[in-house]
C-alpha cells in the first residue's frame, strides 16, 4: 500500500534501484545537479593527529581527508601520503594507511604529520604528545544532585553525546547530555530531575550548559539534540526542544559563570500569560483535576461533536446513563472518579492513575537554535505539532494499558541533505499511532520550514476503549505511515538521486517529503492476522547501509515487536523499495537486532536478532542473503568498526542494577578491550555515550563516561592497521548518523558504502563536499 505520492514516483525509485549497482562500481564523479556526495557541505577538521603509548612503542593515528582522496588502489585508497616527525625531525614516510607504530618512541615525544602530495610537503598538523594509556579523560563538571517535589533525592550520570566544531578551528566539542538517576520512559510514573546539555573542549573547558528546566520531563525519548553545521559558516549550531524555565548558563575559562539567560519566549505566550517561573508537571492531585476539566468540556470536543465518540462519558465507559450533559463540576468529579478508580484499573492493574505523577502535559513547547560556541539563543519557536492534548486524540487512553502523555511524548531528531547540498534539521512527534515529522533549513537568522509530514490521527470510535495501532491515519496522503516509526530514525540515499531521504522504521519518506514508501506484508498463517495484509510495525532497533555488497543500493535491517499481529520479527529490506528481501515470524516482541561484518569468512554483513525462547522458530544469525548461521549471536547493543581488518566488534555491557564494566568483543578473538572504570547508558539498553571516527585513521573511538561520571574516556584502537580510507565523518550518510546516534535508543553509525573485511576499493565513492573553506 502506498500513498497518492508514492506511487508516481514508485517508477523512478524502481530504476533507481536497477541502476544503483553501475552507479556505485566506481568512485562517482562530480555533479553541479547533485549526484553522489556532489556539493555535499561537510567539516572541515584538522589532521586529528593522537598518539598513544603502548607496550611496543607509540602508536600515532591521523585523518586522510576526503579531499585529499584522488581514487582507488588495490589496497585502499590514494590520494596524500604523510611524513611523520618526531620532535621536529622526519622519521618514517607512510603511504598505505593513516597510522604508524613509533617502536623508539618515548612518552615525552612531540609529534607531527604532513601530507605528501606528488613529492611536495604540505603543512605539519598540530603537535600530539603521547596519551599515558590508549584512552584519554576528558574531564566533566557533574551537576549539582537535587530533591523532586515528592521529597526523592536523585544524582546525575553523564549520558548521550555528541560533537561538532563549535568553534572553525577543525577540532570536534564535545556535547554532553546529563540524565538524572530518576529519567524515565515516558510510560512510568514519577518526577525526575532537569535535564542538562553541556559543551566541552577536548581539555575539559566547559563552554555552556544548557538547564532544560522542570517543564522538559528527562529520560530516552524526550530530549533529542541536534549539533551540526547547518549554516555553513564553519561552527555547529545545536537544535533541540526547550519549554519554559530552559536557561542557558555561559562559563568564562576560569569555571566561573558568565551570564544565564532563559529562551526567549513567543510574544504569544507572554501575553498569555506564561512565565518562565511557570512549573506544568502535574501531581496526582493535579492529574485528577486535569481530568475533571477534560470530562466537564467533553460536551465540546470535535469528535463528540462530530459523531465519531460517544455522545456520553457513560456509553464510552459502558456504564448506565446518569448525568445531563454538559456536565456539571460536580457530575464531572463522580466520572473522574470512577475513572480513575474503577474504568482504568479494570483494565490493566497498572493503571494506578491515583500515583499519576511527574508529567508534562500541558504548557508551550518550544524548538530552539542554539550558537554551538557560546549557548547563545539565536531562535526559538513553537514545536510543530504541539501536543493538542495529553494523549487521548492519540490513543494513550484506549488500550487495555492506560498511559496518558505516553505516545503523544515520542520524539525523534535528525540531520538530511534534503537537496543534496545543505543540510537539514529533521524533528518528529509520535510513531505509534499519529506519525509527524517536520524539515527545517537554518540560514544563520531564521528557521525555514522545508516541509511537514503528518500522518493525521488513528481513527477511533472510542477513545477509552479502541485499537488505534495499526489503522490509517486521518490524512490519506500519509494514512500508511502509522505505526511504522522506530525508536530511532536513520537518514541515507536510498534511491540514488544523490538527495538523502528519512528511513522512518518501516516506512520512508522521501527528500521532498512525500511517501516514498510503507512496507506491508501478509501475515503467516501461525500469526494473528493470517492472509492479512499488515504493516510490519514499530520495532527498536534499525540498521540501515550496504549490508550485502552483491546486492544493488542499499539495505535495511529492523526487528519488530508486533508479535502475533506482525507479519515478521526481523526483515531484510531493499532500502529503494522497502521490500523483504528475507525475514523471520517470532510471534512476540523481538526487542534487539544489530549487524556487522563478524566473520571474515562470509561474503557481506551478517545480521542478526534476539532470540525468542520458542526454540521451533528458526530466529538467531543470517548472512546478508538469508543464510540461516546458526543460532548463537553476538550482543545487540552497539557495534565499533575497532580492528584492523575492517570486521565488526561489538560493545558490551549493562547499566541496568547490576553494573557491568564494557567491552569490546569480537566474534572470533573474544575480548580485545575491557574498559576499566566506566559504564554504559540507558539501563538494558548498555549503549556508551558515543561510538564515532572522531580523530585518528578511519577506525571509531570508544566514548564511555566514568563510573563517578567525572570524565568521558575516550578510548583508541592502537592495533596497526594497513588499510588507507578517508575520515568516515567526510562520508555524508555517516556523518548525520552520528549526528542522530544521540536519539531515542542509540544505534550505529553507517557510512553510504560497503565496508566490511572484503571491501572492494574501487566501489568506494571519492567524496565530493565543499566546506566553509572552500
Amino acid at each position: 500500500m502506498r500513498s497518492p505520492s508514492g506511487v508516481r514516483r514508485l517508477f523512478a525509485t524502481a530504476l533507481a534501484a536497477l541502476l544503483t549497482a553501475s552507479a556505485t562500481a566506481a568512485p562517482a564523479a562530480a555533479d553541479p545537479e547533485g549526484g553522489h556526495g556532489a556539493g555535499v557541505r561537510l567539516e572541515h577538521l584538522d589532521r586529528g593527529l593522537v598518539a598513544a603509548s603502548t607496550s611496543e612503542g607509540v602508536f600515532l593515528s591521523w585523518r586522510l581527508l576526503g579531499n585529499e582522496v584522488t581514487g582507488a588502489g588495490a589496497t585502499g585508497m590514494e590520494g596524500a601520503g604523510f611524513r611523520v616527525y618526531r620532535d621536529g625531525r622526519p622519521i618514517a614516510t607512510v603511504s598505505d594507511s593513516t597510522n604508524y607504530l613509533d617502536a623508539a618512541g618515548t612518552g615525552s615525544a612531540e609529534y607531527r604529520v604532513a601530507p605528501v602530495v606528488k613529492g611536495r610537503e604540505g603543512r605539519r598538523s598540530a603537535a600530539a604528545t603521547p596519551w599515558v594509556k590508549s584512552f584519554y579523560d576528558l574531564q566533566l563538571k557533574k551537576p549539582a544532585d537535587g530533591v523532586t517535589p515528592a521529597g526523592e533525592a536523585y544524582t546525575y550520570s553523564a549520558n548521550d553525546l555528541s560533537v561538532g566544531d563549535v568553534d572553525g578551528d577543525g577540532q570536534y566539542e564535545y556535547v554532553v547530555k546529563w540524565d538524572p538517576s530518576n529519567s524515565k520512559d515516558v510510560s512510568q510514573r514519577g518526577y525526575t530531575g532537569n535535564t542538562y546539555v553541556d559543551t566541552y573542549e577536548l581539555d575539559g573547558t566547559l563552554r555552556w550548559r544548557l538547564d532544560l528546566g522542570v517543564n522538559i520531563r528527562s529520560g530516552a525519548h524526550y530530549t533529542q539534540f541536534l549539533v551540526y553545521d547547518f549554516d555553513g559558516d564553519g561552527r555547529s549550531e545545536m537544535m533541540l526542544k526547550t519549554a519554559p524555565g530552559t536557561k542557558m548558563i555561559r562559563y568564562g575559562r576560569d569555571g566561573q559563570v558568565v551570564s544565564e539567560r532563559y529562551v526567549t519566549m513567543p510574544e504569544q505566550d507572554v501575553k498569555a500569560g506564561h512565565s518562565h517561573a511557570d512549573d506544568y508537571r502535574k501531581s496526582a492531585a493535579d492529574y485528577f483535576d486535569h481530568v475533571v476539566g477534560m470530562f466537564e468540556k467533553w460536551h465540546e470536543h470535535p469528535e463528540v461533536v462530530a459523531g465519531r465518540w460517544p455522545a456520553t462519558l457513560e456509553q464510552a465507559f459502558g456504564i448506565a446513563s446518569k448525568h445531563q450533559y454538559p456536565l456539571s463540576h460536580e457530575a464531572a468529579v463522580d466520572l473522574a472518579t470512577y475513572f480513575v478508580d474503577v474504568y482504568a484499573p479494570s483494565r490493566s492493574g497498572n493503571n494506578r492513575l491515583r500515583e499519576f505523577a511527574g508529567f508534562v502535559i500541558t504548557g508551550p513547547e518550544y524548538l530552539s537554535v542554539l550558537d554551538g560556541a557560546t549557548g547563545k539563543e539565536l531562535q526559538t519557536i513553537h514545536y510543530k505539532p504541539g501536543r493538542g492534548d495529553d494523549g487521548l486524540l492519540w490513543g494513550d487512553y484506549a488500550m487495555g494499558r492506560i498511559e496518558p502523555g505516553n505516545r503523544v511524548d515520542r520524539f525523534l531528531s535528525a540531520v538530511a541533505y534534503l537537496d543534496g547540498r545543505r543540510p537539514s534539521a529533521i524533528f518528529a512527534r509520535g510513531y505509534y499511532t499519529r506519525t509527524t515529522l517536520v524539515a527545517y533549513d537554518w540560514n544563520g537568522r531564521k528557521l525555514k520550514e522545508v516541509w511537514y509530514v503528518d500522518s493525521g490521527h488513528a481513527p477511533m470510535a472510542n477513545p477509552f476503549n479502541a485499537s488505534p495501532h495499526g489503522v490509517p491515519g486521518s490524512n490519506p496522503e500519509y494514512a500508511d505511515l502509522t505505526t511504522q516509526g522506530f525508536h530511532s530514525m536513520s537518514v541515507a540515499d536510498v534511491d540514488n538521486d544523490g538527495r538523502q531521504e528519512i528511513v522512518y522504521g518501516a516506512a520512508t519518506i522521501d527528500d521532498d517529503g512525500d511517501l516514498l514508501y510503507s512496507s506491508f506484508a501478509e501475515g503467516p498463517p501461525q500469526s494473528n492476522v493470517p492472509g492479512q495484509s499488515v504493516r510490519l510495525g514499530h520495532g527498536d532497533a534499525m540498521h540501515v547501509g550496504d549490508l550485502d555488497p552483491d546486492h544493488p543500493g542499499l539495505e535495511i535491517w529492523t526487528v519488530h515487536e508486533g508479535g502475533a499481529w506482525a507479519p515478521y520479527g526481523w526483515a531484510m529490506r531493499d532500502a529503494a523499495t522497502g521490500k523483504v528481501l528475507f525475514g523471520g515470524y517470532s510471534g512476540r516482541d523481538t526487542g534487539r537486532g544489530m549487524v556487522g561484518d563478524i566473520d571474515p569468512a562470509i561474503r557481506g554483513l551478517e545480521a542478526w536478532s534476539s532470540m525468542p525462547p520458542n526454540q521451533e522458530i528458526q530466529a538467531g544469525l543470517w548472512s546478508a542473503r538469508g543464510e540461516h548461521l546458526g543460532r548463537t549471536t553476538p550482543g545487540t547493543n552497539m557495534s565499533i568498526r575497532w580492528a584492523a581488518d575492517m570486521t565488526t566488534q561489538l560493545v558490551n555491557g549493562t547499566a541496568t542494577t547490576v553494573l557491568q564494566t564494557p567491552t569490546i568483543d569480537d566474534w572470533k578473538r573474544g575480548t580485545v578491550l575491557t574498559a576499566e572504570g566506566t559504564l554504559t547508558n540507558n539501563w538494558t539498553k548498555g549503549n556508551p555515550g558515543l561510538v564515532a571516527d572522531v580523530f585518528g585513521d578511519w577506525r571509531e573511538e570508544l566514548l564511555t563516561r566514568t563510573a563517578d561520571s567525572s570524565a568521558i574516556r575516550i578510548f583508541l584502537s592502537t592495533e596497526v592497521t594497513d588499510r588507507k580510507l578517508y575520515t568516515l565523518m567526510h562520508d555524508p550518510q555517516y556523518r548525520v548518523d552520528v549526528a542522530r546516534q544521540q536519539t531515542g535508543y542509540n544505534q550505529p553509525a553507517y557510512p553510504s558504502f560497503y565496508l566490511g573485511s572484503d571491501i572492494d576499493w574501487s566501489r568506494v565513492p571519492v567524496p565530493r563536499f565543499r566546506t566553509s573553506q572552500g
